[in-house]
């Protein structure tokens, strides 16, 4: 299965490329007033408006570093009546792949209901790698402010 894998402050985490639709640059985004915490705004994508969650400030509790390699990962979100919502995800240091077994990836024993989108984790040459859940990533709050149908 390949995976996409992007790095946060050295740890590195991987999303599946089943659920992507397309990597693109750090584009300015229209912040959104009132917006809850790890939405960074919206941005036109091929004439959609679509909301971007800063994973950062979400995993880590701080906005994304611009930098070349800082990516905004187009996903496929989950929706109701099975039509899923695009997503954009502002990812770190987003440009590498990697083709891993998902039985390779191993609970880590570690549960917290707050952070359900951090998956099982896989060892790889370079260190562990941690699955990230999109279905997941949203608690149901913002989700219902995102997406509203």
């Amino acid at each position: 299965m390949l995976f996409l894998v992007f790095e946060l402050d050295g740890d590195r985490y991987a999303l599946d490329s089943g659920q992507l639709i397309e990597v693109l640059p750090l584009v300015n985004l229209k912040p959104l007033s009132s917006a809850p915490q790890g939405i960074a705004g919206i941005f036109d994508y091929h004439g959609l408006p679509v909301p971007a969650v800063d994973l950062s400030v979400v995993i880590l509790g701080r906005t994304a570093q611009r930098r070349l390699n800082t990516r905004i990962v187009i996903v496929n979100y989950p929706g109701t009546h099975d039509v899923p919502h695009v997503l954009g995800l502002i990812a770190e240091k987003a440009t590498t792949t990697v083709r891993l077994d998902p039985a390779q990836f191993k609970e880590s024993g570690v549960s917290n209901g707050e952070t359900a989108y951090l998956g099982p984790v896989a060892r790889h040459e370079q260190g562990l790698i941690q699955w990230l859940s999109v279905s997941q990533l949203l608690p149901p709050a913002v989700r219902n402010v995102l997406f509203q149908n």
